[in-house]
């Protein structure tokens, strides 16, 4: 199995086209693994990608994580195939760890069209960023009003070199949407709000997509307390005649507009302004939940535990405050899958864009859970001392 691992990180390079892993010994939760190259900000990165039932998680990472991230999961699978630009190989696994390896050498596709192979990893950086490119839902090359105005894009639909970023994420951000287009009615209007929307461009981003590439009929309505923002966004809405998009001045505590919500996003709203945006949305039975949390400091002040083995947790201040934020995150996703959501924690964009880039995307269905979701939270909750206010507020509603 050490060879085996060995030579699977030989082959972890710009030139890999695929590892697929498959074949499972049980009947697993995971069915199958695949790791290929992708060139994220101009540096090569692997990405793993785990299929679960219907369901698709993707991580990006290094080298040597993904590495060690393949040699944790194929002890499960009985094969591993391996196809690179220099040809193909496949690795049979027993049951006691024997390796048997079947090579199958071929000349790569410009070799055989009498054509030279790129060698420089500059070139097939470049070549990885290209095919990545293409498959991202906006386009380059085509004006999008907004993301103009913005400064996202030219007026020749040039993406700006210094925000990309801000390309790659709404990109990013319309993959999450367009997973969820099934929970989503076709037959009527469909109800999004917006908590905390800022200067808006992902709001922007999903109208466009739902309305003018998808066809849905939508209406969508932005909230945020920033009266400069909300005039300018509803200016722009009017100028692209977006006219089922508005924005609205307000806070979401305080926010009460009556009919039914299809979907909640909340993005980067501040520590428990996400709960006061979720409880909302659980409130009106929401399909479909979308959010970005940020500056997760309420459980930072309310740690507390004599428990000594969680010393190393709480007595440094960086670690405690990761902790708590991750607790916060961990604690909320609980409560909306006790609440009847079938919820994931995922990765929004590239930790080297923001530190705050974990979405958590909940879908509405007949949760079998409950019970058991929000003794979860609760017992972490209890363990450390903490009186989340998504929790509070969900037992004084009786959402849980």
């Amino acid at each position: 199995m050490k060879e085996l691992i060995e030579k699977l990180a030989e082959d972890m390079n710009a030139g890999l086209c695929q590892i697929t892993v498959s074949d499972p010994r049980k009947q697993n939760e995971t069915v199958k693994y695949t790791v290929r190259p992708v060139a994220i900000r101009d540096r090569l990165k692997f990405q793993l990608t785990a299929f679960r039932g219907n369901q698709v998680f993707h991580e990006n990472l290094d080298r040597d994580r993904a590495t060690e991230r393949l040699s944790q999961c194929i002890p499960d699978f009985r094969q591993v195939r391996v196809q690179t630009t220099e040809g193909s190989w496949t690795a049979r696994i027993s049951k006691k760890g024997k390796v048997t390896i079947r090579r199958q050498h071929q000349a790569p596709a410009d070799a055989k069209e009498g054509k030279s192979s790129p060698e420089s990893p500059a070139i097939l950086l470049v070549s990885l960023a290209h095919n990545r490119a293409r498959n991202y839902i906006i386009k380059e090359g085509l004006p999008v009003p907004f993301l103009v105005d913005l400064g996202v894009m030219t007026a020749e639909g040039t993406v700006v070199k210094r925000r990309y970023d801000k390309f790659r994420q709404v990109n990013r951000f319309l993959e999450f949407i367009e997973d969820i287009l099934p929970a989503l009615p076709r037959d009527r209007e469909v109800s999004i709000l917006d908590f905390g929307c800022g200067k808006s461009y992902l709001t922007f981003a999903m109208y466009y997509y739902l309305k003018e590439l998808k066809g849905y009929n939508v209406r969508i309505t932005g909230l945020d307390r920033k009266k400069d923002v909300i005039a300018r966004c509803n200016m722009l809405a009017e100028k692209y005649a977006y006219d089922r998009l508005s924005f609205l001045k307000g806070d979401v505590e305080d926010y009460s507009r009556q009919g039914p919500v299809d979907m909640m996003v909340t993005l980067h709203a501040c520590d428990t302004a996400t709960d006061y945006a979720l409880y909302k949305a659980v409130e009106k039975k929401a399909a479909v939940i979308l959010s970005v949390p940020c500056c997760q400091h309420e459980l930072n002040r309310q740690y507390r535990s004599e428990e000594i083995s969680f010393a190393p947790l709480g007595d440094y201040g960086i670690l405690r405050e990761r902790f708590c934020a991750l607790a916060t995150d961990g604690i909320r996703a609980k409560l909306l899958e006790a609440a009847g959501y079938d919820t994931q924690i995922l990765e929004f964009i590239d930790m080297e864009h923001t530190p705050k880039n974990l979405l958590i995307r909940a879908v509405r269905r007949r949760s079998g859970r409950r019970e058991e979701c929000r003794a979860q939270a609760r017992a972490l909750a209890d363990t450390f001392g903490f009186q989340p206010t998504l929790l509070t507020l969900m037992k004084e509603g009786g959402l849980i």
